[in-house]
């Protein structure tokens, strides 16, 4: 297994999708408690950390939040805990909870089966601003 701190969550993201590279720096902007890191799923530490967890990413085409030593949650509601970690007004968020998982994920798996046709790719993943680079694993 990758070393990774283990007071930290982890988001593993698709790291050419313009959408979900928009959905990190929004994650990055609200994460006020310095909770989160962020791995590209293509990258090696986001494919070592899968493979340990046994998650086969051709099979699951979604965010992955991964908490070293507790769980992973993958699709809507790895969404909605990230949003319920920023805390506030964010929390309103956790309504979405009260809907099956089911329902939930149809929405999230129609919104990632069309992201790239509504917002766009990259060539490869984002290379974060030297700012940034604290935030990411590599």
């Amino acid at each position: 297994m990758v070393d990774i701190p283990r007071n930290k969550k982890i988001i593993l993201f698709d790291g050419v999708c313009n959408l979900c590279n928009e959905s990190v720096l929004k994650v990055i902007k609200y994460d006020k408690k310095n909770i989160f890191l962020f791995a590209a799923l293509q990258s090696e530490i986001g494919k070592n950390i899968t493979n340990s967890l046994h998650i086969d990413t051709s099979k699951i085409d979604s965010i992955i939040l991964y908490e070293p030593g507790v769980s992973y949650e993958i699709k809507s509601t790895a969404a909605l805990k990230v949003m319920n970690d920023f805390g506030g007004l964010w929390s309103i968020s956790q309504i979405g909870m009260l809907f099956p998982v089911a329902f939930r994920d149809y929405i999230y798996d129609f919104i990632a089966r069309n992201r790239y046709k509504w917002f766009g790719k990259k060539e490869s993943c984002m290379i974060p601003t030297p700012e940034l680079k604290s935030k990411f694993l590599d």
